[in-house]
């Protein structure tokens, strides 16, 4: 009797050992961060009512946030340079969510207002520094072996913006229907914040080790680039999204008992918009180096071109399509800076370049402060054609600049 052998198939390999996702895990921080400062934002209107607080007393506490938030900045990027990503980054998270402890005091005696936003401001600021640079190399390799290109620049930004978009909406809509909102407004951050560090604490380290080699300076022409391009670009981060979650919301009609609602659902489509254009941005990232942050400064441009009929007229829906033509000019505006803050920066000096970026975006936060301040002399809707031409010039310039070779 015959018998057929047939070739012995060769053993499987053994699956390669997955990698865990340390990127993913730390960039909650930022979406807990980014949560932390819009969760106040769509209270607002709540404190005014609910608390008897002055328009200037509330314009105060968000001034205040940004005074905590600019220090927190630049200590926390050259700390994370020279202590470590993960130490500065867990240590700002815990200052953050203690932050949001101290707000909820504020709802029996007010004065702790003052010192939660401070600390919500140092606490977010630090971590944008330290935590930006901690996500990107994580997110990069050696410990992202798989990560395609521009994932690890993205991936802050994008985190941070989903915490901006969920967490001015979430506080709002808790405000509006459950009871003591001035304390339980503030509990899906904290339960947030605490789920984002326990996941964070098994993240490495990622600072480059100094010991191993001479460090080597910033390249002269990628410190040029900075400048030019950058910085000005960077207050726009933020200018246009503010406008469209704070001065806009401010000035519609027709929402008498949903104001707190309306607030709530405007701070959710500025960042939700920002979202949504990433895949745009990736494709004119992918055509020429600065079409992004043109792209964005344009699109700014045009949000305050809407701004301007709806704030005449006190339009609610145009307000919205405003606010989210303005968010759309901040996702591609903060995803260009991240992204060349992540191509310029050595990795000794990745999270204090990323601190310099994220300090000169936040100073676009005092351009509601400025339409307030100014708009008894020349009128709301002047002030924000004023912003759609400055957006303007700023494209033209970026768009010179970026193609000036050192």
């Amino acid at each position: 009797m015959s018998t057929t052998t047939f070739p012995s198939s060769p053993a499987a390999a053994p699956a390669a050992p997955s990698r865990p996702r340390h990127g993913l895990r730390a960039a909650w921080m930022m979406t807990a961060s980014g949560w932390s400062a819009n969760q106040f934002s769509s209270l607002l209107g709540a404190y005014r009512s609910e608390l008897g607080l002055t328009e200037s007393a509330v314009t105060g506490l968000v001034a205040v946030y940004v005074l905590g938030l600019i220090p927190g900045l630049l200590a926390g990027g050259p700390l994370a340079d020279r202590l470590g990503r993960r130490p500065v980054a867990l240590t700002a998270l815990a200052v953050n969510l203690v932050s949001t402890g101290v707000l909820m005091a504020g709802a029996t005696a007010t004065w702790w207002l003052l010192p939660g936003r401070l600390l919500t401001g140092v606490g977010a600021g630090a971590l944008l520094a330290a935590g930006s640079a901690w996500v990107k190399e994580l997110s990069a390799p050696p410990f992202a072996p798989d990560a395609g290109p521009g994932t690890a620049a993205r991936r802050s930004g994008l985190f941070v913006s989903l915490g901006f978009a969920s967490g001015g909406l979430a506080s709002s809509l808790i405000a509006q229907w459950a009871p003591h909102p001035m304390v339980t407004a503030y509990l899906p951050h904290l339960v947030l914040a605490s789920v984002a560090w326990l996941l964070a604490f098994r993240a490495p380290e990622t600072r480059p080790d100094r010991t191993t080699g001479p460090a080597v300076p910033a390249a002269v022409p990628g410190r040029q680039r900075f400048r030019r391009v950058v910085l000005p670009l960077a207050p726009w981060v933020f200018a246009a999204p503010t406008v469209g979650f704070i001065t806009l919301p401010g000035l519609v009609h027709g929402v008498s008992g949903w104001h707190t609602v309306y607030a709530g659902v405007a701070t959710a489509v500025v960042p939700a918009a920002g979202l949504l254009v990433q895949p745009l941005g990736r494709r004119l990232s992918a055509r020429h180096r600065s079409a992004t942050g043109i792209a964005g400064l344009g699109v700014s441009a045009a949000g305050f071109v809407l701004a301007v009929p709806a704030a005449a007229a006190g339009h609610a829906v145009l307000a919205l399509v405003a606010a989210a033509v303005l968010g759309a000019g901040y996702g591609l505006c903060l995803t260009f800076g991240l992204t060349e803050v992540a191509a310029i920066a050595p990795p000794e000096r990745l999270a204090a370049l990323t601190s310099r970026f994220w300090t000169a975006a936040y100073l676009g936060m005092f351009a509601p402060y400025v339409v307030t301040l100014l708009s008894g002399t020349v009128g709301t809707p002047a002030l924000l054609g004023a912003g759609a031409v400055l957006a303007a010039l700023t494209c033209g310039a970026v768009t010179v600049l970026g193609r000036r070779r050192p």
